[in-house]
């Protein structure tokens, strides 16, 4: 008989994943070439545990790339239920897509050599980006917040900015600065 509980081999496989996931978009965020040496001391496994997971360097950038885009999708509902529709865009842009744009930063060069491959890269990012920001800006619209007339696009060609920031920077402070340019503008 089964309780439903999860074996724990396949808890610490998922474990070793997520945290390979999130040491290798941290060391993209610096720099564009993976080291699955430095990835694995990182994320606390072996080096061999690293190849398991991720056989290629391909492989694992575009995990990381997938796993990012994806997150900036799914938490966008999170983020509305838990705050009021200007604070939830805050949050997004700070605590997500300027992450996000730090790390894309990075995988630029990695992701293009690895779209070259047979790899196949996950759904267009720009209308995941789109999508993810006409669900915030609606929101903001409907508090009026925000202009009512206000295109996603444009918006994102907006916090195209965040692309310059560096991680080793004040960029939260940055991002904030950005955010109240961006926000004074989008006002009805």
């Amino acid at each position: 008989m089964t309780t439903g509980s999860v074996n724990p081999r396949r808890a610490d496989t998922r474990r070793n994943h997520e945290a390979i996931l999130n040491a290798a978009a941290q060391s993209l965020a610096c720099a564009e070439r993976v080291s699955f040496n430095h990835i694995a001391k990182q994320a606390g496994v072996g080096v061999g545990t690293v190849y398991r997971h991720f056989p290629t360097p391909e492989s694992l950038i575009i995990a990381v790339y997938r796993r990012e885009l994806e997150h900036l999708g799914d938490v966008v509902p999170e983020l509305l239920e838990r705050h009021d529709p200007e604070q939830a865009f805050r949050a997004w842009v700070t605590d997500h897509l300027a992450h996000y744009m730090m790390t894309k930063r990075g995988l630029a060069k990695a992701l293009s050599a690895a779209s070259s491959s047979q790899a196949e890269l996950p759904v267009n990012a720009h209308e995941t980006l789109v999508e993810a920001l006409s669900s915030l800006l609606r929101a903001n619209a409907e508090t009026g917040n925000v202009r009512s007339d206000l295109k996603p696009e444009t918006v994102l060609r907006g916090l195209g900015g965040l692309l310059y920031l560096d991680p080793k920077s004040d960029w939260r402070a940055e991002t904030s600065d950005l955010l109240d340019l961006l926000w004074r503008g989008m006002r009805p």
